[in-house]
């Protein structure tokens, strides 16, 4: 895939998040909303959303309610 990308923009939307990993720019959205947006470098850096996700480290109280 990396290959095919080579050279263009190319906007992906995925759920593994392996697929985006060696983007530019990976924008994290969540209720239509844009709440991260950097390199997957600075994303893991941030322990935010994106770190969350990537790395499986939900927090399971804010999952079983629902908020």
């Amino acid at each position: 895939m990396d290959k095919l990308m080579h050279g263009r923009t190319v906007f992906v939307i995925a759920h593994r998040l392996s697929t985006v990993r060696n983007a530019d720019a990976i924008i994290v959205m969540e209720n239509g909303k844009v709440i991260e947006r950097g390199s997957h470098d600075d994303l893991i850096a941030k322990h935010g959303k994106y770190y969350q996700l990537y790395t499986g480290n939900f927090d399971l109280d804010v999952l079983s309610t629902g908020s």
